[in-house]
């Protein structure tokens, strides 16, 4: 295989590596405006997520909502859609396993968790499936109706654990505990890390699967890709939109699920912290791969993790972490932006 060829199939991992090392190094900039030694912030933040039991059982809990999220942004994406409503999509996945691990207890474990999930998914999807509709059936933009439903979802949320869901004299808005039976194992004894990761993992080989070696993936790639060709080939341009926006809610739903049943073990006002987010600038940075968004995912919940502990022992803000995050995007787009201009000479 010739050096031109090894580059082309590397692509996909080199930009957003190439994004991630040039925002480190501004990072190291803004760590010296700080007045601290950028090598041992750095070396706080990574040894503490990566190297450590508890860190890295952390950095496995955190990774598991941003991976379940980001393949479900890269869905939509694969479909030319632009889900936003990532957040949202959480939150009422969260609701759905929240109601089964609180109202049907007496069940056994192997029927209760499948259960929550599935229902934690369905909740998901029909909060994609609403965009999804109205961008198939009515042309309204699902940037959009995305943003809107995650201040709806987010709102709901919060009245229902402050009125009908609150635990009894709860001094702050929660549920009461869900039932054990729906609680995800904990696989790193010790740690925080829940078999929540192990599903995020199995779901990326199956959605790679699905997306490259089956008709219906070809079918929402090809939608992606040119809806006017796709039409001309007999293929529903409609109902592809409206599948790619509920898988994408139903993924992003399972996300709410972990963190409910693998984490928290209530449903909480604040169910996620900006996962639905972070997760749209991972799948950006992915670049429509499957195994860049896992690494990428790996990447963005070790920051999160480790972020504090840089904090304690380095003297360095947590907001650095967030604005080494944004460069990150910052300088994949601009990646992005280059290659396509090259694209436009090229064509010339």
């Amino acid at each position: 295989m010739s050096i031109s060829n090894r580059l082309q199939i590397l692509s996909p991992i080199i930009s957003p590596l190439i994004a991630i090392i040039s925002a480190l190094l501004v990072g190291a900039g803004l760590i010296l405006l700080a007045g601290a030694n950028p090598i041992a912030a750095y070396t706080a933040l990574f040894q503490e997520s990566i190297t450590t039991y508890f860190g890295f059982g952390n950095t496995l809990t955190k990774m598991t909502p941003l991976l379940f999220t980001s393949l479900g942004i890269l869905v939509a994406l694969k479909g030319g859609q632009f889900n936003i409503g990532g957040e949202g999509q959480i939150y009422l996945g969260a609701l759905g396993s929240s109601l089964i691990g609180l109202f049907i207890p007496g069940i056994p474990a192997f029927i209760h968790i499948p259960l929550a999930l599935f229902v934690g998914f369905i909740f998901g999807a029909i909060w994609g499936f609403i965009p999804g509709y109205f961008k198939a059936v009515k042309s309204v933009n699902e940037v959009i109706t995305t943003l809107l439903l995650n201040y709806i979802a987010i709102n709901l949320i919060s009245y229902l654990v402050q009125n009908p869901l609150k635990a009894e004299n709860a001094p702050s808005p929660y549920s009461e505990i869900i039932a054990k039976t729906a609680q995800l194992p904990i696989i790193l004894p010790q740690s925080l890390a829940h078999a929540g990761i192990l599903l995020a993992l199995i779901t990326a080989v199956i959605l790679w699967i699905f997306l490259e070696k089956t008709p219906l993936g070809y079918q929402i790639k090809t939608v992606g890709f040119n809806p006017i060709a796709a039409r001309y080939a007999k293929i529903s341009v409609e109902k592809t939109i409206i599948l790619v926006m509920s898988l994408a809610g139903g993924l992003a739903g399972l996300a709410g699920s972990c963190e409910v049943m693998g984490l928290k073990y209530r449903l909480f006002e604040q169910v996620s912290p900006g996962y639905g987010f972070d997760a749209i600038a991972i799948a950006f940075l992915s670049r429509g791969n499957i195994g860049g968004v896992v690494l990428t995912s790996l990447f963005f919940a070790s920051l999160r993790s480790g972020a504090n502990i840089m904090q304690r022992s380095a003297g360095v803000p947590v907001t650095v972490v967030y604005a080494i995050q944004g460069f990150t995007v910052l300088f994949i787009a601009i990646a992005l932006a280059v290659e396509s201009k090259k694209q436009v000479i090229g064509n010339r």
